[in-house]
């Protein structure tokens, strides 16, 4: 069985917005998201900090979605 899936149009409207991000965007976003969770850590704000440097993997994430649309395309 080779069923073709499609995008919902508000998947094709988000990677075409995401698709003219540059990636390196999103590595530079989880690399400050650390950088303020280390200061926010040495202000002894923990609960802060550990918010903040939760958001790094997110933004990983976020950039290799990024790069497999670009690079893969969509529908």
């Amino acid at each position: 069985m080779s069923e073709k899936h499609s995008e919902g149009m508000m998947a094709k409207a988000i990677e075409q917005q995401t698709a003219k991000l540059p990636s390196d965007i999103f590595l530079w976003s989880a690399v400050a998201s650390m950088g303020i969770a280390f200061a926010f850590k040495c202000m002894h704000k923990s609960h802060t900090a550990l918010f903040v440097g939760q958001w790094a993997a997110p933004f990983l994430l976020f950039g290799i979605y990024n790069k497999i649309v670009k690079t893969q395309g969509s529908d």
